[in-house]
């Protein structure tokens, strides 16, 4: 087909990888990635301050860990989020998360074209914080 008329990506590797960048928005695949999102690897949390972060959980297993701190130096109390697949999960803007996932973890995210981490907040985690 085409690619003026359509465009077909993928990715298998593992971690983030946007996919399509259009107009303000990028579209992504995030893979499981065992050195960052497993309860013995996981260093940080994160907050984007310019935009929502979307997930879907399209295979495997995942729980969204949420923050409600709302200074710059505490993510607050953290609230683990079992996800389901194919329910979209919307991080609000601001919002303290990260991930944890399972061997075969594939998520979809949708957030603006310019999350970087020059936009974005970070915090290490502490052993009480990670469920």
């Amino acid at each position: 087909m085409d690619e003026e008329y359509l465009e077909i990506t993928e990715y298998d590797g593992p971690g983030f990888k946007p996919l399509v960048i259009y107009e303000g928005w990028r579209a992504a695949i995030l893979n499981d990635d065992p050195s960052k999102y497993r309860r013995d690897t996981l260093r940080q949390f994160e907050r984007h301050n310019l935009t929502d972060e979307i997930f879907v959980l399209l295979r495997g297993e995942c729980t969204l860990l949420i923050g409600d701190g709302k200074g710059d130096d505490s993510v607050g109390n953290v609230t683990p989020v079992p996800m389901e697949p194919l329910k979209l999960y919307n991080v609000r803007k601001g919002v303290w998360h990260n991930l944890l996932g399972v061997e075969d973890m594939v998520l979809f995210v949708v957030e603006n074209s310019n999350t970087s981490r020059q936009t974005s907040d970070f915090i290490p985690v502490t052993e009480e914080q990670i469920p």
